[in-house]
């Protein structure tokens, strides 16, 4: 047990094992990189090297603070403890005044955005103020053990102000405290938290290790390893929790939209396909961008006849070649760049469904007209 079960990255390993064994581990980490890539994992493991009662730049797995630690590696048990012990239905002083905090150990914490409710959870889960204002407290504490280590899951959901308030801490940190924050990229933080974080950044792990850590996780057959790890993105969590006939399914969703559009399909086919990705409440939004971004490369790259390509969607090849000979580079750059500002409005919290519903509409205007225009896409 230690730090060679972590799949992937290992240059970020072996610099975090330096810090450790030289005993100058910073007081702010900042981990990057897209969801299910192991950020979390290792941000668990790191607190379990700091304060291993047997090794300085590795953790055994066997000692007390090592287990204790280790629970924080499935939150969502510890995420229902929390809000059942808080209510059912808190309001917004309770959930200030009873922050939700998933500690298994007294030096290491982990705050996760609070959904507030178990049965009704809210829309967008965030960092509250009442977490990042008891972990302020809490880190000036001496540690029991070696080190107290904070872990910020999905930071980039902290509103500014609070991240502005949270600075503080990081602006006069303690000595035996460090906070790892994570988040997919380093601009979703406020440049005043970034520059004073040393940056790691998780890149996608090959196809080959995450199809040998399916075979030692499951018992998805050969062929359904392979398609999982190509379809993962390189993200090992991915592979693990993908359900590949709902993903084969959702991905000829996001393909008949595209198509739609490139044949200059009618507004109410468009609007409707659009409202059916936008709504979905089994799939993250963000999920599905994903698909929309990964599609879209693999018309780009064989628009441009790429030798030893490694297609991401080797499902769907033949239907997106046969897309690719109506939809050429220049458009699905076009196509890409309005997804970038969809992408960039959701960081504003702008409504999705109608920032999917123009990205879609300026897809078809940007080809073929559209045959048709509803009277309640029209206003008449």
């Amino acid at each position: 047990m230690g730090f060679d079960k972590f799949l992937g990255n290992q240059p970020i390993v072996t610099v975090l094992r330096r810090m450790l064994g030289r005993g100058r581990v910073p007081h702010t980490l900042l981990f990057t990189g897209p969801r299910g890539i192991g950020r979390y994992t290792l941000a668990v493991m790191l607190a379990q090297a700091a304060n291993c009662e047997r090794f300085e730049d590795d953790f055994c797995g066997e000692c007390a603070p090592c287990q204790a630690i280790g629970r924080l590696a499935d939150p969502a048990p510890l995420i229902d403890q929390g809000l059942a012990e808080r209510g059912e239905n808190p309001d917004a002083a309770t959930v200030e005044r009873v922050p939700l905090i998933l500690q298994t150990h007294p030096d290491v914490w982990a705050l996760v955005p609070d959904p507030v409710r178990r049965k009704q959870p809210a829309a967008r889960p965030v960092i509250r103020m009442g977490q990042l204002r008891a972990a302020q407290r809490a880190a000036y504490f001496k540690p029991v053990a070696r080190r107290r280590v904070f872990i910020l899951e999905s930071a980039e959901t902290m509103r500014r102000d609070y991240a502005n308030i949270f600075l503080k801490i990081l602006e006069e940190p303690p000595e035996t405290a460090t906070f790892v924050l994570l988040a997919p990229r380093p601009d979703d933080l406020l440049d005043t938290i970034r520059s004073r974080a040393v940056t790691f950044r998780f890149a996608p792990v090959g196809a080959g290790p995450i199809e040998e850590f399916l075979k030692r996780r499951g018992d998805l057959g050969a062929p359904e390893r392979r398609l999982a790890a190509q379809l993962s993105g390189g993200s090992p969590g991915a592979a693990l929790g993908i359900d590949l006939e709902e993903s084969r399914r959702l991905r000829s969703e996001v393909v008949e939209l595209i198509e739609r559009a490139a044949e200059g399909g009618s507004w109410a086919e468009l609007l409707a396909g659009s409202e059916r990705l936008a709504k979905r409440e089994d799939e993250r939004f963000e999920n599905i961008l994903e698909m929309f971004y990964s599609v879209l490369t693999d018309l780009l790259e064989h628009g441009f006849a790429l030798q030893g390509r490694t297609p991401r969607n080797p499902d769907l090849q033949g239907r997106l070649e046969k897309l690719g000979r109506r939809v050429g580079p220049a458009q699905v750059r076009q196509m890409m760049e309005s997804l970038d500002r969809l992408a960039a409005g959701l960081r504003r919290n702008l409504n999705r469904q109608l920032n999917l519903d123009a990205a879609v509409c300026s897809w078809a205007l940007g080809g073929a007209a559209p045959r048709s225009h509803p009277r309640r896409a029209s206003g008449r």
